[in-house]
């Protein structure tokens, strides 16, 4: 749990969403979710078509992605960690290829190195960009979008313990027709 914190800048890593057909049941579960979990205000959201499902509309997007300065800190640290890791991996791997005596490694050893850490730099930063990017919340996001759509509503639930998590999920599979949730 403690690489989370060092990579991650949003209290918030999970994303849970219950899908609803009509807003007085996603308001009702909204409240019970709340009272269950033990969630504040501001991690429980009511989404709907009155939010508007458009990728730049205000409403939809600070209620599924409400911590947005915290991205900002996981976009920097995503990349610092895992691009020194990388380098770190690649200085690690060039010094196992001259501890086996690889002739083509020896033989050019600072071309070598200077290869080994750029390609562990490189994959390092892609793995923060991935990291970055959450592909993991894209479901829930794209799960209650293609909702508001047809009319339906969601209560979207930012928890930041395993137990909030649990009890939310809980709670919705309960209440709701369709639970969706990021990693």
């Amino acid at each position: 749990m403690k690489i989370k914190r060092v990579i991650f800048g949003e209290r918030s890593l999970t994303k849970v969403a219950g899908l609803f057909m009509n807003r007085s049941g996603a308001e009702d579960a909204a409240q019970q979710v709340k009272r269950t979990a033990g969630l504040d205000d501001a991690q429980v959201n009511l989404v709907g078509p009155p939010d508007g499902d458009a990728t730049g509309s205000p409403a939809f997007s600070s209620k599924l992605e409400p911590e947005q300065a915290g991205i900002w800190r996981t976009l920097v640290r995503a990349h610092l960690v895992s691009g020194a890791a990388g380098v770190a991996a690649g200085i690690l791997l060039y010094l196992g290829f001259i501890v086996a005596g690889n002739a083509a490694v020896v033989s050019t050893a600072g071309m070598s190195f200077a290869v080994f850490v750029f390609f562990g730099g490189v994959l390092g930063l892609l793995v923060g960009g991935l990291l970055t990017a959450r592909p993991d919340h894209v479901l829930v996001i794209a799960s209650v979008r293609r909702a508001i759509r047809k009319g339906r509503w969601a209560v979207v639930i930012h928890p930041v313990t395993q137990a909030q998590i649990d009890r939310a999920v809980s709670e919705l599979r309960g209440r709701s027709y369709r639970v969706v949730r990021s990693l």
